[in-house]
Formats: structure tokens, sequence, C-alpha cells
């Protein structure tokens, strides 16, 4: 795992704690040699169950944290928004854990 990640791995834990994370995972460059200082950072999110309003707020206060955590933008995918075969074999190629409740 790239030592960014690697180097903020309480922050994110906490952040996973504070937005009712259940599982975190990098996916894409990041998890690759191809990672450079112009990446972002690819995410593969699933939250436990919670009201629609909170599943939103949650989803959209954790990016802006992370993204401030990282200081670099960050694609916050949700599992439950996976449809597409192509991309999940995608994801599932360099998909590494970061956080698991």
């Amino acid at each position: 795992m790239k030592s960014i990640i690697l180097d903020n791995i309480e922050s994110i834990k906490a952040l996973c704690l504070r937005y009712n994370v259940k599982s975190l995972y990098a996916f894409g460059s990041v998890c690759t040699e191809k990672f450079n200082d112009n990446s972002d950072i690819d995410l593969l999110i699933s939250f436990y169950p919670m009201d629609y309003g909170d599943y939103a707020d949650s989803y959209f206060e954790l990016a802006e944290k992370l993204e401030d955590v990282f200081q670099r933008p960050v694609d916050l995918v949700t599992d439950k928004s996976l449809g597409n075969p192509y991309f999940i074999e995608s994801i599932n190629q360099t998909k590494t854990p970061i956080y698991e409740a």
C-alpha cells in the first residue's frame, strides 16, 4: 500500500468510525506503480445501514474530510452504486483493504 495511505491510516480509521463506515478499500492507481503527484485517490466504501439523510451527509462530509487528509482529490465510490460488471472487475484487480469494522 502506498505511503500516502499508510502515513494517514490513523486519521482514516478515526473518520471511518465517525462516519459509520463498515469497510473502506483503495483501488486504481493508488494501488499501483502508476500513482503520482497528479493522481487522485479512488476509494470503495460501504456504510452501515442508516437513514437516507444521514447517509448523504456521511458520504459528502467523509469525502471532504478525506480530501483534506490526502491533500488531493478523492473519488469515493459506494458499494451500492456498483452495477457494471466490467467496472467491478476493474476494481477487484487492484482493491486493497484500508479499514474494516
